[in-house]
């Protein structure tokens, strides 16, 4: 499971990283542009791994048995939070009959979309193993 939220979360950054690029072409619509068709592939796939995000981490807090639990149940509450206001404005922007640069360049500056990023980067640092972790001892 935690190499599902790994994907995930890789999966969501790299929306977020296309969007950056999107947005710096200053393109008027995604229609008639090689990145203007990723562009929806990007949206859609980020917005496929925010479905859930928060109970796939539940899922693994309970299995793994992480302690403190319910330090971990508080920031799964907010993960949740988080991860559905970013959904909901990136669905937004995905039923646009036209999406342009600008339109993605506000959506990149939404609070919502750099709180879920922001929580993503911590989830990612906690999931790494514990072997990655340790100290290196010198020889």
């Amino acid at each position: 499971m935690r190499d599902e939220l790994k994907a995930r979360c890789e999966r969501i950054e790299e929306c977020y990283e296309f969007m950056l690029a999107y947005a710096a072409q200053g393109l008027p619509g995604d229609q008639g542009s090689k990145t203007g068709g990723q562009l929806r592939v990007f949206l859609e796939r980020g917005d496929e791994a925010l479905t859930g995000l928060a109970n796939l981490f539940r899922q693994i807090v309970g299995q793994e048995h992480l302690q403190p639990a319910d330090r971990y149940h508080a920031f799964i509450a907010v993960l949740d939070r988080d991860a559905g206001d970013a959904q909901a404005a990136v669905q937004l922007v995905l039923a646009q009959p036209v999406i342009s640069s600008q339109l993605i360049d506000n959506l990149n500056a939404s609070i919502h979309v750099r709180a879920l990023l922001t929580d993503l980067f911590l989830i990612d640092e906690i999931i790494k193993p514990q072997d990655a972790m340790k100290p290196a001892t010198s020889s």
